[in-house]
């Protein structure tokens, strides 16, 4: 059994849902999962200004504590095309335990969102995988036999790169039933990579 984080930030608490998902994925597939989000950077005055969603239940992750797990499932928006502010400014914080090796034969994974179908999905995963590569992590995506992912008859966020959702131009839209299960696919399928790994006693090599 595989013990996974599913680390995220979000806004508008549509990566909050996906996370949940992707935990409820992990749980499937026999693992321990913890649900933990990233700080904000964004003054609270200008958060709520913003209507960002701020009752968010999940609590805060300490940096120290990423060396715990055996895979980490990362979730965060596009901004621009790449990853939030607040994620990555907590991943630039991980230079001792990067240093110590910490994260070398890990599995990483990534979820994201964006407001439009080409709004930066998949550049936000490939530039995010980027920096796991960087850490050792070994990275796993959303393979195609998660047959969700050819849909042809609605709007779709996802991609092999990783599970995603589209929020629209209002950020009004939630994750459909089958973003949903890309999700909860994306987590059994970390899950069980990892238990794999887990079970033959990793590598820091």
């Amino acid at each position: 059994m595989a013990n996974v984080l599913v680390l995220y930030y979000s806004s508008y608490g549509h990566i909050e849902t996906m996370a949940y998902a992707v935990a409820e994925g992990v749980r499937e597939a026999g693992s321990q999962v913890t649900i933990k989000r990233v700080p904000e950077l964004v003054p609270l005055e200008v958060a709520r200004s913003a209507e960002y969603k701020l009752d968010q239940a999940a609590p805060i992750a300490s940096v120290e504590e990423l060396a715990d797990y055996d895979a980490i499932i990362f979730g965060t928006p596009t901004r621009y095309g790449n990853m939030t502010a607040q994620m990555k400014n907590f991943l630039d914080q991980t230079g001792a335990l990067w240093f110590a090796g910490k994260f070398i034969g890990k599995v990483g994974s990534v979820f994201t969102s964006s407001g439009s179908q080409h709004g930066g999905q998949e550049s936000t995963i490939l530039t995010f995988q980027t920096v796991l590569l960087h850490l050792g992590m070994v990275i796993v995506g959303l393979p195609y036999s998660f047959e969700g992912q050819m849909g042809m008859d609605e709007i779709l966020g996802g991609s092999p790169y990783g599970a995603a959702t589209i929020s629209g131009a209002d950020d009004g839209r939630q994750p459909s039933a089958t973003e949903l299960e890309g999700a909860r696919f994306q987590g059994r399928h970390v899950a069980s990579i990892a238990t794999k790994l887990a079970s033959e006693g990793g590598s820091n090599e």
